[in-house]
């Protein structure tokens, strides 16, 4: 608990900081918190200094005798502890005050606390009788935590009275003392006094069934006609067949005489039952000696077969006999006389105590007619034969028994149908679906921005922003807040005290609340015309967070909002909220991957010549995959084109994507064949399902099998030739000028991890202006059409002239992504450009010292045709080193050759596969300071490996 009992000196400061706007949430009680801030939205004065008096007070005698017996010995045993019982009515104003002692009697008359007294949280601000009340729930409050400063002296707990048929709150019984004599055990003492009360109320409604059950006997006394079966027979005999009525046929008349008890305007009703029976139900009135007013359902049932309760001449039957909320139970052939069942002790209610499977016991009346049927000294009074009493009840009590089980099967379908999705905005909908219009005619589900991108709510402060996210309506133009439309709720409103308290509010009649028309006078004047009468606001509480507010609104004929409804509409939120709270948790995982994914992606295109591409990236609806696609630039003007896939979904798929696709990179900057690239990937995949050489625990996120596709395809534009090579990946597509397409029939190859088994490279000559179409298999292959038909279809859709790389996407997502795909979906396209012979210029040269003089003279002649003379002396002395290194330490032919494109290249090839390396020269080193030079006045270098040898080359920038 935050404070002590006494803690005075600590409250009071806590209450002026309240009173101030600062925080106080960790020094005060929430329940008293919570009505603090309801006390100031109400605009309640603490300098109040008595009760205020109220007047036409009075409870029904009814609610009095079952009160008294309860009270007056709660009081003898109060008599000598200066605690005085209070007992109060539904809306806080005092009844009756016993016992107290003179010292308390006096401090109470002072202030006023006495039978007339209003002490309504209202009214009267924070107490035991009115925060009770408020709260809906027992309340203990002491000194300090009494908002009103003339309330400081005393202690009190209350507890509401409820009705155990209906529900309602109908009184508050409260004991109050001095405050140096408080006790918490106060609160305990109230609520058994509470439940003795509740109990007797209960016995009081048992006792009118009998009177009622005693009426209905005395009118039906003394018609003839009547015969009973004996013990066991439970249908009519029609020639050989005797047939019983089942749990359906049982179970569907007990549901339609409830509904003919609850209605007040039929009378009659039919029920079709199995084998083409047909039950005549009616309606029946019956008034006690005493004025007690119920209503018997009787049965009848006619044609197609046997029946256990139509009775006549010649007729046969056992009674099924009903309780007054509605409960069917067969009594034996020779049924005992029972002693009264004994009302529950714990006040529970009747929906609980009265529908369960198992019926109670026939009262005495019922028991006394079932004797007095048998020996044929009863009848139905009216000359008809052929009936029996089905059901007998109070109709108000048959309301809430009917009510009961539409709120149970409301219960059921919300189960069913609400969190449907992982969809924060549908699962809101689904609530508000559900509810209208079989609870309410409006409902409107508000959420803040953060639950909806999936992250952890703020707690609410007044004038916070909402988000209207679901709204269903009986009509079509409700004159409330649309969807998508942004809501601040002012604290005055339900809905904004519902979300600071963190507890429902219950406004039975919007016309006597005031406080939700500060929000729109004007929306709230179109709110009354349109007939809406009654609120109820919940806030979405799941995990200890406020996810937002649902509120629903009745309008027209419906009953205004009740208590019961009210634990009703607490269950559909609680069930909702969690269902929220689950997809808001799932959209922030999916989002966190998602986000991990794409950073792991590339972004842009780079820069280069050689291809014009696009490419487009969809993840799956269930969640983030390892599909991945790169564009590479590779030196001599070539490029290379990568698409993967590795297996499987979520966050472990996504890293592993990032470490595959750099690898790609690490290995693409060696300027390895794509063969060997494939090998060294391979041994990557296979190193990391093992676990890199380390001891993987079972359960660690990264023991799962690793396995991954990839298709590689690296285009030279000086020769247009495309290198492909694969593992285990769908083959590429190559679309030339004319709108041919073309599969490359690759070798087939296991996927990546697998090893063993060696790549091999499949080379094609490509056209200027053709299309290479590489994708993963999320493209082609769903759960609705196969490899083939999928491969048939990309065909059809890359067969277009003139296309470009952009609307070819757009073409083959339009015709083979399904609307919510179940794998990733990674595609690249790209159209190849050639390098003119005016781009190039290459000599062959003999292996002589010689000619390196005559190669800077034709580096210098090329440099000028191509207006290049900045960079003459530079690429004069890198050509003139390559060269000299060439014919010093590699054997084979020498090719120099220049190449113009986005950066100026100047290449060595020869037929060795030495490859230089680079060193810093000691000061006695008479060699060593060449490739130092090379890569000091050039952006960068390298050396590729080729069939016949290696080439070094080296890049300048091009101004």
């Amino acid at each position: 608990m935050p404070i002590a009992w006494d803690d005075i000196g600590g409250l009071v400061d806590a209450h002026e900081r309240f009173l101030s706007g600062a925080l106080v949430e960790a020094d005060v009680r929430g329940p008293v918190l919570d009505s603090w801030k309801r006390c100031r939205f109400a605009g309640f004065e603490v300098d109040l200094r008595v009760f205020p008096y109220a007047s036409d007070l009075g409870l029904d005698d009814r609610f009095l005798n079952a009160a008294e017996p309860v009270l007056g010995d709660l009081s003898a045993s109060l008599d000598d502890m200066g605690v005085t019982v209070v007992l109060c009515d539904e809306q806080g104003h005092m009844v009756q005050r016993r016992g107290g002692g003179r010292k308390l009697l006096q401090c109470l008359d002072k202030v006023r606390f006495a039978p007339g007294c209003d002490a309504s949280e209202v009214a009267s601000g924070t107490n035991g009788v009115g925060t009770a009340l408020a709260g809906r729930r027992p309340f203990y409050v002491v000194g300090r935590e009494h908002f009103a400063d003339f309330l400081l002296p005393f202690a009190c707990a209350g507890a509401p009275v409820c009705n155990p048929l209906s529900g309602r709150i109908e009184a508050i019984v409260d004991l109050t003392c001095l405050r140096e004599h408080g006790d918490p055990a106060m609160l305990r003492l109230a609520r058994e006094a509470v439940h003795g009360i509740e109990a007797r109320l209960l016995e009081q409604a048992t006792e009118r069934e009998r009177v009622m059950l005693a009426a209905y006997r005395r009118t039906r006394h003394g018609a003839p006609g009547w015969s009973w079966p004996e013990r066991g027979s439970l249908g009519q005999e029609t020639g050989d067949e005797r047939a019983e009525l089942g749990r359906i046929d049982l179970a569907l008349l007990r549901d339609k005489a409830e509904a003919l008890i609850a209605s007040q305007q039929r009378a009659l009703d039919e029920v079709v039952l199995s084998g083409g029976r047909v039950a005549t139900l009616r309606r029946r009135p019956v008034t006690g000696a005493a004025g007690e007013i119920g209503v018997v359902v009787e049965a009848r049932i006619l044609g197609g077969g046997p029946s256990p309760i139509a009775v006549g001449p010649g007729a046969s039957a056992e009674p099924y006999w009903a309780s007054s909320a509605a409960t069917v139970t067969v009594p034996p052939a020779n049924p005992p006389v029972p002693p009264p069942a004994a009302p529950k002790p714990d006040g529970a209610h009747p929906a609980t105590l009265r529908t369960s499977a198992t019926a109670p016991p026939p009262t005495p009346a019922a028991d006394e007619l079932y004797t007095r049927v048998r020996a044929g000294t009863d009848d139905h009074g009216d000359g008809e034969g052929g009936s029996l009493p089905l059901l007998v009840g109070e109709p108000g009590v048959a309301r809430l028994a009917v009510q009961a089980r539409r709120r149970l099967e409301l219960l059921r379908e919300a189960g069913l149908r609400i969190g449907s999705t992982l969809d924060v905005a549908r699962t809101a909908e689904e609530l508000a679906e559900v509810t209208v219009p079989r609870f309410a005619d409006f409902t409107a589900v508000d959420l803040p921005e953060a639950v909806l991108r999936g992250e952890e709510p703020e707690p609410f402060r007044g004038g916070a922003a909402l988000r209207r996210v679901a709204l269903e309506a009986v009509d079509e133009d409700p004159p409330l807040y649309r969807v998508g439309e942004e809501v601040r709720f002012a604290p005055s409103t339900p809905q904004a005290r519902s979300l600071d308290s963190r507890q429902p509010v219950l406004e039975p009649v919007l016309t006597e609340a005031g406080g939700w028309f500060a929000q729109d006078p004007a929306r709230g004047d179109r709110i009354l015309v349109a007939g809406i009468h009654s609120l109820i606001t919940v806030p979405l509480q799941a995990r200890g967070a406020t996810l937002g507010a649902v509120s629903f609104y009745r309008s027209g004929e419906p009953a205004p909002f009740e208590d019961d409804d009210l634990s009703l509409a607490q269950e559909l939120a609680a069930r909702a909220a969690i269902c929220i709270d689950n997809a808001r948790r799932y959209t922030r995982e999916h989002n966190t991957a998602l986000a991990l994914q794409r950073s792991l992606l590339p972004r842009g295109r780079p820069e280069q010549s050689a291809i014009e591409v696009a490419y487009r990236y969809l993840p799956a609806q269930a969640g983030v995959g390892g599909d991945w696609f790169d564009v590479i630039p590779l030196s001599g003007a070539r490029v290379a084109l990568v698409v993967g896939d590795v297996v499987g979904h979520g966050l472990h798929a996504a890293a592993t994507m990032g470490r595959l696709r750099t690898a790609v990179h690490n290995f693409c900057s060696l300027d390895l064949p794509a063969d060997d690239l494939l090998t060294h990937l391979d041994d990557l995949v296979s190193r990391l399902d093992g676990g890199e050489g380390w001891a993987v625990e079972p359960t660690h996120p990264d023991s799962g099998i690793v396995g991954a596709t990839c298709l590689l395809a690296v285009y030279d534009p000086v020769s247009r030739s495309c290198t492909f090579t694969h593992a285990g990946h769908p083959q590429p597509a190559v679309v030339a000028p004319d709108g041919t397409v073309e599969f490359v029939d690759l070798p087939p190859t296991p996927p990546l991890g697998l090893g063993g088994v060696p790549f091999e490279t499949v080379e094609l000559e490509l056209a200027e202006g053709s299309q290479l179409v590489l994708y993963t298999n999320g493209l082609i292959e769903d759960r609705s059409r196969d490899l083939d038909a999928g491969l048939d279809t990309l065909r059809t859709v890359l067969a277009c002239v003139g296309r470009g790389p952009e609307d070819t996407c757009e073409a083959v997502l339009d015709a083979l992504l399904p609307a919510r795909p179940g794998d990733d979906v990674a595609m690249l396209v790209a159209r190849t450009h050639a390098l003119g012979t005016e781009q190039v210029a290459q000599w062959d040269l003999p292996s002589d010292p010689t000619v390196v003089s005559r190669s800077r003279a034709a580096v210098t002649a090329q440099l000028a045709d191509w207006e290049l003379d900045d960079l003459a002396f530079t690429t004069e002395l890198v050509a003139s080193e390559l060269v000299t290194n060439a014919i010093r330490y590699a054997t084979g032919p020498i090719r120099l050759r220049l190449l113009r494109d986005r950066a100026l290249v100047c290449e060595v090839s020869d037929g060795s596969s030495t490859s230089p390396r680079l060193r810093r020269a000691r000061s006695e080193d008479e060699g060593g300071r060449g490739l130092f030079l090379v890569a000091q006045l050039t952006e960068r270098w390298g050396t590729r490996y080729t069939a016949d040898g290696k080439v070094i080359w080296a890049e300048q920038p091009l101004s």
